[in-house]
């Protein structure tokens, strides 16, 4: 049994700190059907930290964010979100240049047919500078998480360089969720640098196969080899790398050489955004509860499948108990929709 509860400092206030994006999604009420005939929408908290820390916190762990919103009714929205789902929000700043939220409308034309429209122009999450970093709760957490969204601008780049170099002065281990969003980046070969730093100083990474192959974009790895993935990674200090394949599961590398494999699980799927999200929250609790890491991806896995069979994202986070439920339920043949 592989277990990597030793990577995670004990008698810290917080269990996890996520850095990053803040905005809101607006998912398409009227579903099966493409965004030019959608007329209504429903408004959610979204950004892949927010939903991963929202995930965490649903699991029972301690919660806080760095980031930064706008001031406008959006920012309040999210805000009183964080604060409703027991997440710190002392290091979430607000903006005062006039930047705005960033929205995500969400067109969903069949369960396996979805795309975003999104509006990121000037907003606000990126506005995060390095002087609203905050040492002392880097210090005071179990891990960082830092998503790859963050990186796509200044200032926020600089914010993430700084958050990584507290966290390696105080020992807080790093999970770098990659969330890989062509339309944020300016071209591949700048995802590909400042992604590939980022990676090089974190533990934990965690991506789908195309996220990693964004990451290795001047790499020799024609055959996309996740073991290739994997040595690379470990030669520059990784303790586990995961990475997920859709409905045919996920595998997780640990540096004593073991390949981990977890099968994904049924799901009556509504959409398959937030999949991600659900699925790294999970995981992460399951890592830090002392479960080995095999039956952690099968967690985070129910989880994935409990969110993409919902409506939402960050309101469809599950709570310990209901994916517990969810994997009895899959095992008696309950639940049996691909």
């Amino acid at each position: 049994m592989t277990t990597l509860l030793s990577l995670f400092p004990e008698n810290r206030r917080f269990d996890l700190t996520a850095l990053g994006r803040l905005c809101i999604d607006l998912n398409a009420n009227e579903i099966n059907r493409p965004m030019e005939q959608t007329m209504t929408f429903t408004k959610y908290v979204g950004g892949s930290p927010a939903n991963i820390a929202i995930g965490m916190s649903r699991l029972g762990r301690r919660v806080a964010f760095i980031g930064k919103l706008a001031d406008d009714q959006m920012g309040r929205f999210i805000r009183s979100y964080l604060r409703n789902n027991g997440i710190d929000d002392s290091a979430v700043s607000t903006d005062r240049t006039g930047a705005v939220t960033g929205l995500a409308f969400t067109e969903i034309k069949s369960p396996t047919d979805c795309s975003i429209l999104m509006y990121r122009d000037h907003v606000a999450d990126l506005m995060l500078g390095p002087a609203d970093v905050d040492e002392l709760l880097i210090a005071d957490s179990r891990v960082l998480l830092i998503s790859g969204t963050a990186l796509a601008a200044s200032p926020s780049r600089e914010a993430v360089f700084v958050a990584l170099e507290y966290a390696r002065a105080h020992g807080t281990p790093v999970a770098f969720d990659i969330d890989y969003r062509p339309y944020t980046w300016r071209s591949p070969e700048e995802t590909a640098v400042y992604g590939h730093l980022v990676a090089e100083k974190s533990d934990i990474l965690i991506g789908t196969r195309e996220e990693f192959d964004s990451l290795e974009r001047f790499e020799r790895n024609a055959d996309r080899s996740d073991r290739y993935t994997a040595a690379k990674w470990f030669e520059r200090g990784a303790k586990l790398v995961v990475i997920k394949h859709g409905k045919e599961g996920s595998i997780a590398y640990t540096k004593d050489g073991l390949e981990h494999r977890a099968p994904s699980y049924p799901a009556n799927v509504i959409k398959t955004f937030g999949a991600g999200d659900a699925y790294a929250s999970s995981f992460l609790h399951g890592l830090m509860s002392g479960w080995d890491v095999a039956w952690s991806m099968s967690f985070g896995g129910a989880a994935a499948s409990i969110v993409i069979s919902s409506h939402s994202c960050s309101d469809a986070m599950p709570t310990a108990a209901a994916v517990e439920d969810y994997i009895r339920r899959c095992e008696r043949g309950e639940i049996t929709a691909g």
